[in-house]
């Protein structure tokens, strides 16, 4: 996988033995000299958020959220689930009602704050009497207190449309750990604007709200507190244009779910360079770009992660290069509409970008990093002769089971998503552990251009301590198949 360390490829087609690098400006720009973004300090969630498109979340489930925060600190969040990747077969949706209560800057993970929140409510409503079937399966397969299990009705006497409550202040008992279903993305967020420029008009604000990753294993969710973040939802208000879904979900309730717009499958065609949007957060507090080239002739890439000490992406620490093979696509049996990918890491050289990182480097063991020698900041250091580098987590070879999609945005931008890691920081590195959810998605900046935008159609549908670089974070950054580790191929 082309993972959390950011991968910046080798561009021009250079082998990894090449000393130099050619980087193309318009493919990835220092993210410092991007489209300027502003954290909200303290975050400000008053208003309606939304899903700008179908989200995929480990298992794999598929979901469009809408969340309203009021002055009051009370809250009202629904969460529609489907049957596709495309988010046009809802088979249930949830109300959840309740209360949150931002607390202070996260000593964990830079840039964000941290939050308590309390449940009032939490309703569910079938579309479909399967979907309903399907959750008492569930329910059954747990081992959950007689009342819990009576909140559902039986298959039979099942209302289209009904409300059931899973938890309520006014009743005991509660159905969430025995339906693996939690809150605590609300414990930790972070909200930034930034203008977005607009083709024949002035640039538009966009406000976005991260809130806490989930869990890969759904067996966890109840106990894991976020480190990272979902893909943001947006501002109803101040959202991105065009945006075919915005709509749909910002007037939908839970009788009434969004049906998106038809996305056409896209074939996978990997050949070109893929860069990192943005600054990206992934869990452990690694704060990343990546960029990859795909080379179809041999089935061969290369990529670059650059890991940062900041929220901002401004503070270099390291970078990793890696190059290696991957193996001919098949479609995924978990996951419609993706490929599934195997792949090899070969190659890889380590470049220290502050003194921590290189005193850290220079610390450890020769035979398990680079050789011997100190290391120099700036300076970059073959390991694979080392079979990697013990102390970022790097190791040579490496395979990993990695799951791929190519999208395309309202505006035409082709998107790659690459899977997401393992919360518990391992590698994918067998068939059982290969990804059901994605990383941030990567732009296309070079190779297959640009297609026609996605006509706007619109159908019913209902509706602290700072985190340092080196050892410290790095086991979780390699296992790279894309530096598995190192943010996900």
């Amino acid at each position: 996988m082309l993972l959390y360390a950011c991968v910046l490829l080798l561009l021009g087609g250079r082998a990894m033995g090449s000393s130099h690098l050619r980087w193309e400006p318009h493919c990835q720009q220092p993210v410092s000299e991007g489209t300027p973004v502003t954290a909200v300090l303290p975050p400000r969630l008053d208003g309606p958020w939304i899903s700008t498109g179908c989200e995929v979340r480990p298992g794999p489930e598929f979901l469009t959220r809408s969340y309203t925060f009021y002055p009051n600190r009370l809250f009202r969040a629904y969460q529609f689930y489907y049957g596709d990747p495309s988010c046009r077969e809802p088979t249930h949706s949830l109300l959840i009602k309740g209360k949150v209560r931002l607390r202070r800057a996260s000593w964990v993970t830079r840039g964000a704050t941290e939050a308590d929140y309390h449940l009032h409510k939490v309703g569910i409503v079938f579309h479909s009497h399967r979907a309903l079937l399907e959750v008492t399966e569930r329910l059954n397969q747990t081992w959950v207190d007689q009342d819990c299990a009576g909140r559902l009705p039986r298959a039979s006497a099942w209302l289209p449309g009904a409300l059931y409550e899973l938890l309520s202040t006014r009743a005991p008992g509660d159905c969430m750990a025995a339906l693996g279903f939690s809150m605590h993305e609300l414990s930790l967020v972070r909200v930034q604007r930034h203008l977005e420029p607009q083709p024949g008009s002035g640039p538009q604000l966009v406000e976005e709200l991260y809130l806490g990753d989930i869990h890969t294993n759904r067996a966890e969710r109840q106990h894991y507190r976020p480190t990272g973040y979902q893909h943001p939802l947006q501002s109803a208000l101040h959202h991105a244009q065009p945006c075919p879904a915005c709509d749909l979900v910002a007037r939908a309730d839970e009788h009434h779910p969004p049906v998106l717009p038809r996305a056409p499958p896209l074939p996978l065609r990997l050949g070109g360079r893929w860069a990192s949007a943005g600054c990206e957060v992934h869990p452990a507090v690694l704060f990343l770009t990546r960029l990859f080239t795909f080379h179809a002739r041999g089935r061969s890439w290369e990529g670059r992660y650059r890991h940062f000490s900041d929220p901002a992406c401004r503070r270099p620490t390291f970078t990793v290069r890696a190059a290696g093979s991957y193996s001919r696509g098949a479609p995924s049996s978990r996951v419609r509409g993706a490929t599934e990918l195997v792949f090899e890491v070969t190659r890889a050289r380590v470049t220290p970008m502050d003194r921590a990182t290189a005193a850290a480097l220079s610390a450890s063991e020769p035979s398990s990093c680079g050789g011997p020698g100190p290391w120099a900041v700036g300076v970059e250091r073959d390991v694979t002769a080392t079979n990697g580098c013990l102390a970022l987590g790097i190791r040579l070879p490496h395979v990993e089971y990695e799951l791929f999609k190519v999208e395309r945005d309202a505006r035409g931008h082709s998107l790659l998503l690459i899977g997401q890691r393992p919360s518990d920081g391992s590698s994918p590195d067998t068939p059982e552990k290969r990804p059901t959810s994605y990383q941030a998605p990567l732009l296309l900046c070079g190779g297959h251009g640009r297609g026609p935008p996605r006509p706007p159609t619109r159908l019913p549908g209902g509706g602290g301590p700072r985190a340092r670089a080196g050892p410290f974070l790095l086991p979780l950054l390699l296992p790279l198949p894309g530096l598995a580790s190192l943010g996900g191929l």
